[in-house]
């Protein structure tokens, strides 16, 4: 999907977290270029404010550091209009353990956790879609809620990218069973960009791994533009609650495409357990808009 396929979006207002660079900035761009009103959720506000310059239209930057549940809730604070469309972006990889401002592991800090508050304070303000851009690399990816911030176990850089972005895609699903069981017109949905270059590092911790990987990226990764078209889908696309939507080709390039939910995100009693956790961790609640109830 590109920006031509995406339908008007005059008079909606999207907030891309991490639009400053990357598939948020493609996405950003394509959904301002169809007429919305895009806020671009950034932790960098000045490198964020030229890019809405470049993007044009109503684009606007707003200060978001998602690695502090402090600053995701000035930023929920200073929204006080409806929001058709919240789009989950942002993310980090980090060769080492760190920690978010509130002492959470950082990966799963702001990958997981700034979203999910975010979410949650402003939900009450959403009426059309809350879009997560997760991973199709889950295959040894697993909740460790004995150990969630990496306090016990010896450091694993890809493992704990892993937990992440199989947090991403539990809590779409699960999010997707509250708004329907609260009868919200809401939906939640997931996407995956395939193999893109966005600037994105990726960390394994094997130094032959993240080079080899770099330079892969380099030479054959699709252009942000690219591996924006998954988000464009699941965010305008006519899609079902809880899809999936990736690359067509091998789920690494091409045209975007609903793919199969993967099992490891599958789990309701493993989704519900991380919802209250993550509620526990950040101190929000789920709370669905009063006009976004269906009759």
């Amino acid at each position: 999907m590109s920006s031509t396929d995406i339908p008007d979006q005059t008079g909606r207002t999207a907030i891309v977290t991490g639009g400053g660079s990357g598939i948020g900035r493609a996405a950003a761009a394509a959904l301002a270029a169809r007429g919305a009103r895009v806020v671009l959720a950034v932790r960098d506000l000045d490198r964020g404010r030229a890019v809405a310059r470049e993007i044009g239209g109503k684009a606007e930057a707003r200060a978001l550091d998602l690695a502090s549940v402090a600053s995701v809730r000035e930023f929920a604070a200073g929204i006080g209009e409806p929001v058709d469309l919240l789009v989950n972006n942002a993310g980090t990889m980090t060769a080492a353990l760190q920690h978010t401002a509130d002492g959470f592991e950082l990966q799963l800090g702001v990958n997981h956790l700034g979203h999910f508050a975010l979410t949650n304070l402003l939900l009450d303000r959403i009426t059309g879609r809350v879009v997560s851009v997760a991973s199709s690399a889950l295959r040894k990816a697993y909740i460790d809620f004995d150990d969630l911030h990496w306090e016990r176990r010896r450091y694993k850089p890809f493992g704990a990218y892993g937990q992440s972005k199989l947090a991403n895609l539990l809590f779409v699903a699960e999010l997707q069973r509250r708004l329907a069981s609260a009868g919200s017109q809401v939906i939640a949905t997931a996407a995956h960009p395939g193999w893109a270059a966005t600037g994105f590092t990726i960390t394994t911790g094997n130094p032959i791994a993240d080079i080899t990987a770099a330079v892969s990226t380099r030479l054959f990764a699709q252009r942000p533009s690219a591996g924006a078209r998954p988000t464009l889908l699941a965010a305008t696309g006519d899609v079902p609650g809880a899809s999936f939507a990736g690359p067509r080709v091998f789920g690494v390039r091409g045209s975007a495409a609903i793919g199969p939910w993967p099992a490891k995100a599958d789990d309701a009693a493993v989704a519900a357990r991380l919802w209250t956790v993550s509620e526990e961790l950040t101190g929000t609640r789920f709370e669905v808009a009063d006009g976004a109830a269906g009759q």
